[in-house]
């Protein structure tokens, strides 16, 4: 639990170490687990610690702290945009000293043997802004009226993404996570740092995919000479040398930024587009240097390029991050001058 503070079993290692800390992790699939770093957990573990009351806390994070449970985070809906969380259409009606819940979610990671949910429900009709509709509740697992209807099947297969019915699910007044009308807020605080921890897993993806390229371009002979002595095969090697490089400097100035207080957004925004983007190339790369044998399942490329396709629409589509990039990088020319605030706002 290296991510949380002492008082709760961590090491209170902040962003910046915690980079170093998921890149090795993930290098293996059960990296995270041992950890107790793995998403979705780590996002609801930060978000109960900053949300959370202290009756909330010693119930839910305590003993996902401990190890002793699991969590999920149902925000997604089939029939509305899942990059746009104005748009959710589960609704939450108050009945006394408790609130009702109905709707539809899936793609929720982690419910198959979560004991609670983090379930994002629009409580209120017709707010001031659209981004003060929803408010976030902790459902109990099991309880009546919440159904896991299937783990969705994937390209990669099942790996417990599941959709979801609520029916008259009824939570306590006391279950409410945060104020009302904030779920959207508490939405944006979660997927910031989520975003980056997803990077930070990528990069150790990445990285162990440009080893296995080289390894093979340093063993396999062809053509009177080694792969690795072929200029096709350098700038294979180059290139994604290079793209890594980027991704781990975006990725560390991103976590410094979260950790000095200073404001993150864009520095995530574009970290999490350009990271996912390289780790399909890169992969990509190290199948085209193993040939047939990276199209196999005899390594685990095929599976790491399966896997990669997702992380182009993880936590907001790639077309998102894009928007908000240019939109940021407009206004920052618009009210200064200047795109440098939009960059980075770094001293160069």
């Amino acid at each position: 639990l290296p991510h949380m503070p002492a008082e709760w079993g961590g090491m209170g290692l902040g962003p910046t170490a915690m980079a170093a800390v998921s890149a090795e992790a993930a290098k293996v699939g059960i990296g995270p687990f041992v950890l107790n770093a793995q998403a979705p957990d780590e996002g609801n573990q930060h978000t109960l610690l900053h949300w959370g009351t202290p009756e909330q806390k010693e119930k839910y994070l305590r003993p996902l702290c401990e190890g002793t449970t699991r969590s999920c985070f149902a925000m997604t809906e089939p029939e509305v945009a899942g990059s746009d969380p104005t748009l959710i259409r589960t609704q939450a009606y108050q009945d006394g000293d408790e609130w009702v819940l109905n709707g539809h979610k899936w793609f929720i990671s982690g419910a198959r043997g979560a004991r609670f949910a983090l379930v994002i429900a629009r409580t209120e009709d017709n707010p001031d802004l659209p981004q003060a509709a929803n408010s976030c509740f902790i459902v109990d697992i099991p309880t009546e009226g919440f159904e896991i209807v299937r783990d969705i099947e994937t390209m990669s297969g099942s790996h417990n993404h599941c959709e979801i019915y609520l029916r008259d699910v009824r939570v306590s007044n006391d279950n409410m996570l945060g104020g009302r009308g904030q779920g959207h807020l508490l939405g944006q605080y979660r997927l910031g740092p989520a975003r980056l921890a997803h990077c930070m897993r990528w990069i150790g993806q990445a990285e162990t995919a440009l080893d296995m390229m080289v390894k093979r371009s340093l063993e396999r002979f062809s053509h009177g000479s080694l792969l690795a002595e072929k200029q096709g095969i350098q700038w294979l090697i180059a290139d994604s040398t290079v793209e890594l490089y980027q991704c781990k400097l975006m990725v560390l100035h991103a976590a410094y930024r979260i950790e000095h207080g200073l404001p993150f957004t864009s520095e995530v925004s574009m970290a999490k587009h350009f990271v996912a983007n390289s780790l399909w190339r890169i992969v990509d790369r190290a199948i085209q240097v193993h040939g047939a044998l990276g199209y196999s399942n005899d390594t685990p490329l095929a599976h790491m390029l399966q896997q990669a396709r997702w992380s182009r629409f993880a936590d907001g589509a790639d077309e998102i991050h894009q928007m908000r990039i240019a939109q940021r990088t407009i206004a920052a020319f618009k009210d200064h001058g200047t795109t440098k605030s939009a960059t980075g706002d770094l001293p160069l």
